[in-house]
């Protein structure tokens, strides 16, 4: 599978584990407020290509840190275009590691091949706004089709999961708040994210604004009646 960064150690990433992280290149949607455009832009990727890891150097550091990481998170990019996925994740199940898989959710079926083997521990599901908005966000190839079979099969399986939202003043106005509210309905988790200027894929985001503590905290309250937990970072 191409391997395009990896961090050696996170204790945030993935709840309760000690994990990598293992980053894929390439993605099939365009948020403008992407903070890896390296690992999204096509001629992005090309520049850092040569720099790529290859598995088996991947997994001989695994090797070397049994005992110390307890499980890996694939992210992107967006892993499931990988076509080798299922047997990358396969390999990390068979040498003991748990896995978090990191998804947009636009490749339904590549999500529940993996969750129906037994593949992930814990997925992290992006919600990126409303329904109505999300071409608007993210681009013409997301598919709400897709999107929402994706999270009634996350809603209604026994894989723990979350759904995880990055907010912005200018893209999620009260209207859009509020449908997300609905369409995230009976999740066992929310993850609320502060939006972080800077660096981004489309330059106007740059000029964004986050919401602030108390606007992010109004935002949970909205949740916290529908979400079996909702947390903020």
């Amino acid at each position: 599978m191409l391997i395009s960064g990896i961090q050696k150690m996170s204790l945030l990433d993935f709840p309760g584990v000690i994990a990598a992280i293992v980053f894929t290149p390439g993605c099939n949607f365009r948020c403008g407020y992407c903070h890896n455009p390296e690992f999204v832009l096509p001629e992005r990727i090309a520049e850092i290509r040569p720099s790529f890891i290859k598995e088996e150097v991947f997994f001989n550091f695994l090797e070397k840190r049994k005992g110390v990481l307890d499980g890996v998170v694939v992210t992107g990019g967006e892993p499931t275009l990988m076509p080798d996925l299922l047997p990358f994740l396969a390999k990390l199940k068979e040498r003991g590691f748990k896995v978090k898989l990191d998804t947009n959710g636009n490749r339904a079926g590549v999500l529940r091949a993996a969750m129906d083997a037994g593949l992930v521990d814990y997925v992290a599901m992006d919600v990126k706004t409303s329904m109505d908005e999300y071409l608007n966000l993210v681009g013409n190839l997301a598919s709400a089709e897709n999107l929402r079979e994706s999270m009634k099969m996350l809603m209604a399986g026994s894989v723990p999961y979350e759904f995880r939202s990055t907010l912005i003043k200018e893209t999620h106005t009260p209207e859009v708040i509020a449908d997300m509210v609905a369409l995230m309905t009976g999740a066992q988790r929310v993850a609320l994210q502060t939006f972080r200027p800077g660096n981004t894929l489309c330059a106007k985001f740059g000029d964004y604004h986050a919401f602030s503590d108390d606007e992010m905290e109004a935002i949970r309250q909205q949740f916290l009646p529908v979400a079996g937990e909702v947390i903020m970072r």
